[in-house]
């Protein structure tokens, strides 16, 4: 029996949504959908969760410490929200905004081929439910614009391999300009984030320039002028506005770590010469002892490692680096794959050499993560009082901190948090997909979870798990394709049209709508 008055409201409803055309009805669902559902995040964890770098941000950006260590792009949005508010509220709710419509907009590219929308909308409405994703939207993070911009050119590469599929892969109407600008943006958006991002767009773009060949002017487009763009800013215009470089002691941090394994490995190999050189900047008993993890660069940098010494001996460093790698070259790469762990591995290692899965917890203890202990400017800062989490509900704030270390269980972090699971989930979805529509077009999807783990391959500093939590939600949103049953790619409010292997007969084809 419905409560009174519920029928009016029923109905009025019912009328507003038949006001709605029916090809947004699927991208307001899914919006609304997963904005609800980050918001109930956002006010459990408000302002935001909040780690170690959050502080480093705040630090530089009250302090006129501008450093590009960290993104300067996002330390300019911290700047902005706390100049204008106060606070970071705005900054963490404009990202979980920012996610939610980019979960919209891949939900609409599913739908382009042939994937129902309750899948699509299932799986856009599981990133944002689940601990680990869902959170992590609310982190004071640079890694959080970064992972919207991946989504971002995921949804949009898939829109020009349906495109491909379609047969319209030639047409460059108003719907394939919008699509090159999205992947522009979602690139541009991994470059400005994070300081290796521009290297996921280096990555990706061999793979769709092979999988989408008709578009391959626009590719490079979308691809080089985002990582020209981050590089030019890094390396001329940072600097030239007063933003301090970090100190070579912090960009060759791997190699030191490279040889710090090296030698724990293999003593016998170092001369006498290297032996002294290592010695002007730690106790041979930490490089070949502490510092030989391969798991946690970390572990290297950390006294009795004497930074300054080791800034100063950078370049001899540097060269000896070079010899280690060309005598040894299995040490050095097998350093880098166990630091690597966490992009290549669905398991965790062994948590007695910092190689288990790290998580952060969306918390901040009382000295800030130990910079009030060192740094007065933080200990006496204003805004040390915004640094705290201050939920607006505190039974709200209970369930989903429950929640959150609920998913940190052990046993289960090889599906809620570990990147490399959903890599491969991925991988098998396009290439069973690839193989049911009988073209390479889909691997142009592939490109970008392949690239976001190579990234992390390539150079990674330990097992942080928000390094991977790109591929986590890229994996979970290409599942719905196994739903994927028809040969045809269909598109709103129009037919099916041939699929790629026919469309090279010499048909005709249209543009497609907008949107």
């Amino acid at each position: 029996m419905k409560a009174p008055g519920t029928a009016p409201i029923v109905q009025r409803s019912k009328e507003l949504l038949r006001r709605v055309p029916v090809r947004r009805r699927l991208p307001l669902a899914v919006y609304a959908a997963t904005q609800a559902v980050f918001l109930l995040w956002w006010a459990a964890f408000y302002p935001g969760g909040m780690s170690y770098d959050s502080v480093a941000y705040t630090w530089q950006v009250t302090t006129g410490h501008w450093m590009s260590n960290h993104s300067v792009a996002y330390d300019g949005l911290v700047w902005l929200s706390l100049r204008l508010t106060g606070d970071f509220a705005v900054l963490t709710f404009a990202q979980t905004a920012a996610m939610a419509a980019a979960l919209a907009y891949v939900a609409v590219t599913l739908r382009r081929f042939g994937v129902r929308g309750r899948w699509s909308a299932t799986a856009a409405l599981a990133c944002a439910v689940l601990p680990s994703t869902g959170s992590f939207v609310t982190f004071v993070w640079k890694d959080v614009p970064y992972v919207i911009g991946a989504v971002l050119a995921f949804g949009a590469a898939g829109r020009l391999v349906a495109r491909r599929l379609r047969g319209t892969e030639s047409v460059r109407d108003t719907g394939f300009r919008r699509e090159i600008a999205v992947l522009f943006l979602g690139f541009l958006c991994m470059g400005l984030f994070r300081n290796n991002g521009l290297l996921v767009a280096v990555l990706a773009a061999p793979v769709m320039l092979i999988a989408l060949p008709r578009m391959r002017k626009a590719v490079l487009f979308a691809t080089v002028v985002p990582t020209l763009t981050a590089a030019v800013l890094n390396l001329a215009v940072y600097p030239a506005l007063g933003v301090v470089t970090p100190t070579k002691d912090q960009v060759f941090a791997l190699n030191y770590a490279d040889i710090a394994v090296a030698y724990g490995n293999a003593p016998g190999s170092f001369t006498a010469a290297d032996k002294a050189l290592l010695a002007k900047v730690a106790p041979l008993s930490h490089w070949g002892g502490r510092a030989a993890n391969c798991y946690n660069a970390d572990w290297a940098m950390r006294p009795p490692m004497n930074r300054k010494a080791a800034e100063k001996y950078n370049s001899e460093l540097v060269d000896l680096w070079t010899r280690v790698l060309k005598r040894t070259p299995d040490q050095v790469i097998g350093a880098r794959l166990c630091r690597s762990h966490i992009a290549w591995s669905p398991f965790p290692g062994p948590a007695d050499k910092a190689g288990n899965t790290l998580i952060s917890y969306p918390e901040v203890p009382e000295n800030l993560f130990g910079w009030a202990d060192w740094n007065p400017e933080m200990r006496h800062s204003p805004y040390r009082p915004e640094l705290r989490i201050r939920p607006l509900d505190d039974g709200l704030h209970d369930v989903a901190y429950f929640a959150f270390k609920a998913g940190r269980t052990t046993q289960l972090q090889w599906l809620l948090v570990r990147g490399a699971t959903w890599c491969y989930a991925a991988y098998a979805v396009f290439l069973a997909f690839a193989r049911r529509r009988r073209s390479w077009a889909p691997l142009g999807m592939m490109a970008l979870p392949l690239a976001l783990q190579l990234t992390v391959v390539a150079a990674n500093p330990a097992p942080l798990a928000r390094y991977m939590y790109g591929s986590v939600f890229l994996g979970i949103l290409a599942l719905p394709l196994i739903a994927e049953k028809t040969r045809r790619v269909t598109r709103p409010g129009a037919s099916a049209a041939p699929a790629d292997r026919s469309s090279a007969a010499g048909r005709s084809v249209q543009p497609e709508p907008a949107g």
